[in-house]
């Protein structure tokens, strides 16, 4: 699934908990292979949650890392 950047939502205005893997590396300048990198390995500033066998990166998360109140 590719980002639109035009149509991402700034981290100040989501109302979600959590975001897919494209979307949070989107937020964080990363590219979606570094966050899955994250995951398996459990390495990253962020933990990862599996949701029924996908990952979901927490907003709450997304948001202390990129210093967004």
């Amino acid at each position: 699934m590719k980002v639109n950047y035009e149509k991402l939502r700034p981290l100040t205005q989501e109302l979600r908990s959590a975001l897919c893997t494209n979307e949070a590396a989107a937020h964080l300048n990363r590219a979606p292979q570094t966050l899955r990198q994250w995951a398996m390995r459990e390495s990253g500033p962020i933990r990862v949650l599996r949701v029924n066998g996908r990952l979901a990166w927490s907003v709450a998360d997304i948001k202390r890392v990129m210093g967004v109140q």
